[in-house]
């Protein structure tokens, strides 16, 4: 016995002695109403045709005149009902009934009543077609991916499947191996008949397949047929499930992915689209109908399953929620939109019972006593509006909902990177010409204060530089718990990185009473890798195609005390100078100036230069501070290398057009490719031998020609991401120049490096040109504007690849120009747009806006279960 019973919302009972089925009952807005409401159509195997729209006065009233819109006799008896878009030249909905030797469509339209019998409607035939076999179920749908209209498929008693196109009769074919009819469906996402055979296997037929097979004249197999003329009907799929189906049924919603649903006599089944089973459920009980209605949550379905105990399950795939009992056995079962109530559940019996109702239990009846009324204080008011208001500009300063703690309150997270070389090189597959390339081991160290959930860690560092071990997971059941986890780092490929600082991240969730499932947060911890890791000891070249000086304003420092373990061999030579060489194979030099405060870094490369500089800088600075000296500064006094910038962008630029070239000129290989597949199965699919002409040679060529254009892209794309690299490292370069150049302060820089490296990684769709042009076009309007009429901004609010890079080299001339010229990096905040509030979502981190539903008491468990999750 069930817990709760079906809350009764609308009932009545149809006709004297009629009989109905599975098929008798359908929900839809037949009259296309304004208002989207369903209305009830019910055949019955009398012939008669009702159609109702519920409007109870209040909950459990039954039947009245004004429920009833129409009924009709329509002399034959009324095997399936169905709404669809089945006339053509309109859209409008109208409906198909299925009789045993006719199916005939109708206009159902509605006429508002002038006198207290209420609205009434009216049906109109639009056209019918005479059956010549006995039919026994039909199906609808957008057969062969048509648009705005809706065909139907019907199944005769003998096997035979007839396809009609609104006004036409299209074609029929036999089901191969047919003894009896089981139930229809069609997939519009596979474009297939989906049916249940006598054989107790689910079969799937594409309706392309039907419609180029052999014409079903006849039931026997005609010499014609044995001949071999036409193209036979050939089975896409089958699932042996080993007992007879009951109904088939296909669903797509926007959280999961389509599926096939078959209610057997004592299993119910969900396949996937190639036949493959999803789940399967084994029932305790005989099943009398189901239907599946949405998707609570994602990858999930719930399904409605009547059984012949008076009552009605619903599950979530194959966990039962919920158990309601019925006063009827149902036949037939739909949830549909009545009279604003969303999710009613409509049931039918197979003698006539017809009723409307909802999940859930009766409401309480108790009112509370009203609260005595009593003067306002409006001094304490205005005490507290004033309290309440300073508590929310308070809050939108920090621009956030949540109270703000320190993370490090939570988690400490600490790495350290081991001085030396690991004894036991970890580095594998590497493809750097050394013969022993090193490795480093660095230890991260996490310590919780409260109890944490689902923490996990990930590290990040530059390519070419390569992790053993990047992702890690922790479980912190107690507090004050410590985890180490260790890695290793080597460079894999024979270029150098861009950075040598790497990023630890830990993302957990914190429990709190509210949330047992925790407030998601995330803490990071950025490391820096030694030198030495991609750098060795080299010798020092008196000449090299790019150099940069550094202007100091301190007495120069011997390299020996600078770069201690880099140095070859103590003479006096190396106190002035010193030779780098990168395990890619570049070789940088530093000079130190005996009579002026400078210091010179030459290289071959440009992009080279980035990584001695950055390195030099911060080893002076760390050597003073230990001096205790605070005043140490560094410029630049010579002009910006924009045109050895210019060239790495050019060579890049150009392998991303090479790379969309190569990708255009292989999608049209494979196309042909394809094509002369297609011929050449044809010509093998023929029965009368026929020469190929050469169709296996043409294969072949262009079988090559694929390989070769993959090999060409594949190639591509690691130059590109190469050329990437070594573009970043002089973009660092130029940002490090400009701002010693100009003395920028660290916001500034950090506007710069935003405008000038938004990505961690460069693709066709979304390139780096085009995303620093307009971050570099937007501080031209904005803060380095010159006049106001350039800050009007009009920039594209699509981002395509350019046509060549001129735009681009201009802006950043430009820019160099405006800062040369006393201009200010900003963000600007003037116009202040008025801020909402938002709240992340506890369990997605997602932003969402928070609002109040007030439903009756006595929907709110139906609403929950019927109506899924508000988009």
């Amino acid at each position: 016995m069930s817990l709760f019973k079906a809350r009764d919302w609308w009932s009545t009972i149809l006709g004297d002695k009629e009989e109905f089925d599975q098929g008798c009952l359908c929900l839809a807005n037949v009259d296309n109403s304004g208002n989207g409401q369903d209305k009830i159509i019910v055949g019955s195997f009398m012939g008669y045709l009702r159609i109702f729209s519920p409007h109870p006065a209040k909950t459990g009233d039954g039947a009245q005149a004004e429920d009833l819109l129409l009924e009709v006799d329509l002399r034959d008896p009324v095997l399936q009902v169905e709404v669809g878009k089945f006339v053509s030249g309109t859209e409008m909905l109208h409906l198909a009934v299925l009789h045993s030797r006719k199916l005939c469509v109708y206009s159902v339209s509605g006429t508002l009543g002038n006198v207290e019998h209420g609205n009434q409607c009216q049906m109109k035939l639009m056209y019918e077609h005479n059956l010549q076999r006995t039919a026994c179920n039909m199906t609808y749908g957008s057969f062969g991916g048509v648009k705005g209209r809706d065909l139907i498929c019907i199944q005769s008693m003998d096997g035979m499947l007839m396809v009609f196109e609104q006004e036409s009769y299209a074609f029929g074919r036999f089901l191969p191996g047919f003894l009896l009819p089981g139930p229809l469906a069609y997939s519009s996402r596979t474009d297939s008949f989906l049916t249940v055979s006598s054989c107790q296997q689910v079969e799937s037929y594409k309706y392309q397949v039907l419609a180029f097979a052999t014409d079903a004249d006849k039931r026997q197999e005609t010499e014609q047929q044995k001949l071999g003329s036409g193209k036979r009907l050939v089975v896409d799929w089958t699932l042996n499930i080993g007992e007879q189906a009951l109904d088939i049924c296909i669903v797509s919603f926007n959280q999961s992915a389509s599926s096939v649903f078959v209610l057997g006599e004592r299993n119910f089944f969900c396949l996937k689209d190639n036949g493959q089973i999803r789940f399967m459920k084994k029932l305790d009980w005989s099943p009398s109908c189901f239907l599946p209605y949405c998707s609570v949550s994602e990858g999930t379905i719930n399904t409605l399953i009547g059984n012949h105990n008076n009552m009605l399950h619903i599950y979530q795939d194959v966990t039962l929620k919920w158990a309601t009992q019925l006063p009827h056995i149902p036949v037939a079962v739909r949830v549909g939109c009545l009279h604003d109530l969303k999710g009613v559940i409509v049931t039918l019996s197979d003698d006539g019972h017809l009723q409307c109702s909802y999940l859930g239990t009766d409401p309480s009846l108790f009112q509370a006593p009203n609260v005595q009324s009593r003067e306002l204080n409006y001094d304490e008011l205005d005490v507290e509006m004033k309290e309440l208001q300073k508590i929310i500009k308070d809050v939108n300063k920090s621009q956030g909902v949540w109270p703000m703690t320190e993370r490090e309150d939570d988690l400490n997270v600490s790495v350290v990177v081991s001085p030396n070389f690991d004894s036991v090189s970890q580095a594998t597959d590497v493809e750097v010409g050394t013969d022993l390339v090193p490795s480093v081991t660095v230890k991260v160290t996490l310590q919780n204060r409260v109890i944490l959930q689902k923490a996990k860690l990930s590290v990040y560092v530059q390519p070419p530089l390569e992790l053993t071990c990047d992702q890690f997971t922790f479980e912190f059941m107690t507090p004050d718990l410590t985890r180490t986890v260790s890695f290793s780092v080597y460079l894999k490929r024979s270029y150098t990185p861009s950075e040598l600082e790497g990023n630890a991240v830990v993302s957990y969730s914190r429990p709190t009473d509210r949330n047992p499932d925790g407030i998601p947060r995330v803490i990071q911890c950025k490391f820096r890798l030694p030198l030495k890791l991609i750098c060795l000891p080299g010798q020092p070249s008196k000449t090299a195609s790019h150099k940069i000086t550094i202007d100091t304003n301190k007495s120069p420092v011997s390299l020996l005390s600078l770069f201690p373990g880099f140095a070859s061999q103590s003479d006096d030579d190396q106190v002035n100078v010193m030779g780098f060489h990168f395990l890619g194979g570049a070789r940088i030099t530093v000079l130190a100036s005996k009579t002026s405060q400078r210091y010179r870094i030459q290289s071959e490369q440009f992009e080279d230069l980035w990584l001695i500089t950055n390195e030099l800088i911060l080893r002076l600075q760390e050597y003073f501070e230990k001096q205790g000296v605070k005043d140490f500064a560094c410029s630049f006094s010579g002009s910006i290398p924009l045109q050895e910038y210019f060239e790495l962008i050019d060579h890049h630029f150009e392998l991303r057009i090479n790379g969309e070239k190569l990708e255009e000129l292989l999608s049209e290989r494979a196309v042909q490719f394809r094509a002369i597949q297609r011929r050449l199965l044809a010509r093998f699919k023929d029965k009368t031998p026929a020469p190929l002409q050469h169709l296996d040679t043409l294969l072949d060529g262009t079988y090559k020609q694929v390989i070769a254009l993959a090999d060409a892209v594949e190639e591509n794309q690691g130059n590109l991401f190469q050329s990437f690299t070594r573009l970043k490292s002089a973009t660092h370069l130029v940002i490090l120049l400009i701002a010693l150049w100009q003395k920028l302060s660290a916001d500034q820089v950090a506007i710069l490096e935003a405008a000038f490296l938004p990505l961690q990684e460069d693709t066709q769709e979304l390139g780096w040109e085009e995303t620093v042009d307009a971050a570099i076009s937007h501080l031209l309007k904005t803060c380095l504007s010159k006049s106001s009429k350039e800050q009007a901004l009009n920039l594209n609010s699509q981002l395509n690849i350019p046509k060549d890079t001129s735009q681009l080299k201009k802006h950043i001339t430009l820019l160099c120009d405006r800062l040369s010229k006393g201009g200010r990096l900003c963000l600007s905040t003037d116009a202040a747009a008025p801020q909402t509030m938002v709240m992340p979502d506890p369990r997605t981190g997602q932003r969402i806006e928070a609002w109040t539903l007030r439903i009756p008491h006595s929907l709110s468990q139906h609403l929950q279960l019927m109506e899924g999750p508000k988009s």
